[in-house]
């Protein structure tokens, strides 16, 4: 199989690696840079455990290759908070209930961030039309589109 030269960053780290053309995303980031937070769950694009946010975007890095994210900047949940302070959706998760086995918790993390970007004051259908790609086996949902709309209220300073 060919290998390939990328240069991509990850969570504000410049990175260059040779990778399998084939070599998808999700087994890139958890294996390769060792940042497990990225879930691999159902595989095909359907879960949305495996979403992180490339250029802005969110990205299934289980549909992806990693050939695919050269010259891009990819955010994963590692990267969400600094240090030892967490970011308004990690707070928000945590203090709303929108967590409970934490396994979709990642994903749901990064596709919340990303539509949080594009639109900072989100009615809860909009946030619900958000989420629409990530699936909780364990909550009614409720909780989660709680935590992201008191995250909103969070980082818009109220």
């Amino acid at each position: 199989m060919s290998k390939h030269l990328i240069a991509i960053t990850v969570n504000g780290e410049a990175q260059t690696m040779e990778v399998p053309a084939r070599r998808m995303l999700s087994d890139f980031l958890r294996d390769d840079l060792h940042l497990t937070g990225t879930k691999r769950g159902c595989e095909t694009g359907t879960c949305g455990a495996c979403s992180v946010i490339v250029d802005g975007e969110v990205v299934k890095s289980c549909l992806s290759l990693a050939v695919q994210a050269d010259g891009c900047r990819i955010t994963t949940v590692e990267g969400l908070g600094s240090g030892d302070a967490l970011h308004p959706l990690q707070q928000s998760f945590m203090q709303c209930g929108g967590l409970q086995c934490g396994y979709c918790t990642p994903g749901f993390l990064m596709a919340s961030c990303a539509m949080l970007a594009r639109n900072p004051n989100p009615t809860v259908d909009e946030v619900r039309h958000g989420l629409s790609g990530n699936l909780c086996r364990c909550t009614g949902y409720t909780q989660i589109v709680e935590s992201v709309m008191n995250a909103a209220e969070k980082m818009r300073g109220n």
